[in-house]
């Protein structure tokens, strides 16, 4: 699993950010927790995955690349928006992968 340097992270969370990616990480329990990733299908711009489900053994937690965290899916849905308004008002497209890479590699 691989992290976005400038995670977008919800409201409800923003204040234990740093808490939560360490339990995501150690598979520790976050019920109401859900992460937003590139998307796995080429289809689709992004992924919401409720974070107990990163605890299942065969989970192929691998190939996910973390953008954002929120508190629960109303909130997930908000900043998977908010990140696709960003990356349409920036670009006039919605290729979201390629520009967050491109801005993290601005940032380095």
């Amino acid at each position: 699993m691989k992290w976005y340097e400038d995670l977008y992270v919800g409201k409800t969370i923003s204040h234990k950010k740093r808490k939560v990616k360490w339990k995501i990480m150690h598979n520790a329990g976050q019920l109401h927790v859900f992460v937003i990733t590139l998307a796995s299908n080429p289809g689709n711009l992004l992924d919401i995955i409720p974070a107990r489900e990163l605890m299942q053994k065969y989970y192929p937690k691998k190939e996910l690349f973390v953008i954002g965290l929120a508190g629960n899916y109303e909130e997930a849905l908000e900043v998977a928006g908010h990140i696709i308004s960003e990356v349409y008002g920036k670009t006039e497209g919605f290729d979201v992968k390629s520009y967050l890479q491109h801005k993290e590699s601005r940032s380095l």
